[in-house]
């Protein structure tokens, strides 16, 4: 199992899955919706972070679906 973060990136024919540090593509998609679709089950399964780009590659947005590194704290005490 991959403990790397997952991307939905532009591709030259649409859209592309990558997992965080490898140089090829995990998949690609004509649209974004079926990038995004197989990348959240590929966090969710590896239970880390979503990563969405837009267009232009700049980050559009974000899902951590791993552990909370920064639990809130108890404010009962």
């Amino acid at each position: 199992m991959s403990k790397k973060n997952v991307h939905v990136v532009p591709h030259s024919t649409g859209w592309a899955v990558r997992i965080e540090g490898n140089e090829r593509v995990s998949s690609l998609h004509s649209t974004k919706q079926q990038a995004m679709e197989i990348a959240r089950n590929r966090a969710r399964d590896d239970e880390v972070e979503l990563v969405i780009h837009g267009r232009n590659g700049q980050i559009q947005d974000k899902d951590s679906y791993g552990p909370d590194q920064c639990p809130p704290r108890d404010s009962k005490h």
